[in-house]
């Protein structure tokens, strides 16, 4: 299985699906299914039941997952892709429009 390009706090680009040209910063990755949650990005509705945390329950909007192939990492403002490479004896991140190292 490949890893995934993208991280938890990484600001992305979507670049696929309703929320097209839309940016936000990505909560959490699911690497085994390779799906993102990202900051206010392909928002549904749920209907919840009265529990504890939610004394009223109700009518509850929140982001779902979208597919990590959809969403773009942002380097500086600009969408572009993410390498690997050794810097080293360290693997690391590396955007591909300039070859400038991530993290």
């Amino acid at each position: 299985m490949a890893t995934l390009k993208i991280k938890k706090g990484d600001m992305v680009k979507v670049i696929a699906g309703k929320d097209k040209d839309k940016e936000g910063k990505v909560i959490s990755v699911d690497v085994k299914n390779a799906k993102v949650l990202v900051e206010g990005i392909n928002m549904v509705t749920k209907h919840t039941k009265p529990s504890m945390a939610n004394q009223n329950g109700g009518i509850v909007h929140q982001e779902a997952p979208i597919d990590a192939s959809n969403v773009m990492y942002l380097h500086k403002g600009q969408a572009t892709r993410v390498g690997f490479k050794m810097d080293g004896d360290k693997k690391v991140r590396f955007a591909k429009s300039n070859g400038e190292v991530i993290d």
